[in-house]
């Protein structure tokens, strides 16, 4: 028996993964300057492959949620004039220093306003099997006019890794990548910083500034679903993650899921599987955002795994300010039925600085793309009812194609039924 819940919950590991970690830091002005250090808490995001090989140069992102430390009072700082560069930690299965560096890009700072430091980039070539993490260190701002100069800041605790490598020795596990050509050094890590590409006029930045497109690795968060299917009603917990890429004042949403590969118990025909997923917000923000995933695109073979692809779908913001997106209700649609899963509390997965776009969702019901709209009215013979589906077959010839000689399976919302003629089912 294969429940339709499991289809979306049991899938293979996410390719990609990431999660901010804070700390506090200590960052020591220039001394021309004439200030004493300060005193504050640094917020990044670092993404990472979550999957790789040896032999892989991975590309590692650090971006700045927060800098521990403001302008000083003493003079506006021009648009383009700051850089930062920064090192990260790998531990692990390996150790070495990566060196990362962003653009000299960021807006206008004024006196005492909050730094606006751009993502930092750099790579590292992975050696050795096993688990490599990466933990944020110090980093440094530069700023090239009126005239050059640094502010370092140093962690003032214990860091915990803000994402982990999984590296396979000599091939790449589900969902691996490589960050790029292998350098001609076979003798150990490198880390090499990397220049992010140059951002495209008119493109939007966080904050709504001019600038590329922006890409946002949210965190994993553990969510409790209570699902309705054909058969019953079921529990299940599944990783989940939303990522998000800027594209002017919307967001391309990615919802992922991680987890072990389920086999399918019987053939299932292409086309007959279909995912979807209303994502919640909140903060600023209100209302869901519905996302979707291709239904199967080739039969799926008795003892095949299933593998479900990523929920996409587009937000537009109905509100400025700082805005959350949690993991809400999942809905399995196979054959004329419907499997719900209801998150049993709401888990924030992503945080963004959204601005009020027309149209956008402020309280509404689906807010941007993805087709099917919101969960909500009926589909293939199901009503909703206190926020689960009661389900049904809307056309039981489609269900009564499925006949075999000796024996009928009854495909359900992924539910397998076997019986034989004459007996009691």
């Amino acid at each position: 028996m294969l429940g339709g819940a499991g289809l979306l919950l049991g899938v293979s590991a996410a390719p990609a993964q990431a999660a901010e970690v804070s700390y506090a830091t200590e960052c020591v002005p220039p001394p021309i300057s004439g200030l004493p250090p300060v005193r504050g808490t640094t917020t990044v995001a670092v993404s990472a492959p979550a999957r790789a090989r040896t032999g892989d140069e991975v590309e590692i992102v650090w971006t700045f949620v927060q800098a521990a430390s403001e302008n000083p009072d003493i003079l506006d700082l021009g648009e383009d004039t700051v850089q930062p560069t920064g090192t990260l930690k790998a531990a692990g299965a390996q150790t070495a220093d990566v060196v990362l560096r962003g653009p000299r890009e960021n807006p206008p700072i004024p006196k005492g306003g909050a730094m606006k430091l751009s993502a930092m980039k750099g790579t590292l070539k992975l050696t050795s099997p096993g688990e490599v993490t990466l933990t944020p260190d110090a980093y440094t701002i530069n700023v090239d006019k009126p005239i050059s100069t640094d502010t370092v800041c140093t962690p003032k605790e214990p860091v915990r890794p803000a994402a982990t490598i999984t590296v396979t020795d000599g091939g790449a596990g589900p969902g691996g990548t490589t960050g790029g050509e292998p350098t001609d050094d076979p003798t150990g890590p490198t880390a090499t910083p990397t220049e992010p590409p140059t951002p495209t006029p008119g493109e939007s930045e966080p904050g709504g500034g001019s600038g590329g497109p922006d890409t946002v690795t949210g965190e994993e968060v553990q969510v409790p679903y209570a699902c309705r299917t054909p058969i019953g009603d079921r529990n299940a917990t599944s990783p989940v993650r939303i990522d998000a890429t800027r594209d002017g004042g919307s967001f391309g949403l990615t919802v992922r899921f991680r987890g072990s590969v389920m086999d399918s118990p019987a053939d299932i025909p292409k086309g007959s599987v279909k995912p979807s997923m209303e994502v919640a917000l909140g903060g600023a923000d209100r209302g869901t955002v519905h996302v979707e995933g291709p239904a199967n695109a080739e039969d799926i073979k008795a003892g095949d795994p299933i593998e479900v692809p990523d929920l996409t779908g587009t937000y537009r913001p109905g509100a400025s300010g700082r805005s959350t997106l949690s993991p809400g209700v999942l809905t399995v649609r196979a054959l004329g039925t419907t499997t719900t899963c209801t998150p049993e509390k709401s888990l924030v997965s992503l945080t963004l600085d959204t601005s009020e776009q027309e149209g956008g969702a402020s309280g509404g019901g689906a807010a941007g793309g993805g087709a099917g709209g919101a969960v909500g009215g009926t589909a293939g013979g199901s009503a909703v009812t206190g926020g689960l589906a009661a389900t049904g077959a809307d056309e039981r010839g489609t269900l009564k194609a499925l006949g075999l000689v000796g024996g009928t399976l009854l495909l359900l919302g992924g539910a397998v039924f076997t019986f034989l003629p004459g007996r009691p089912r």
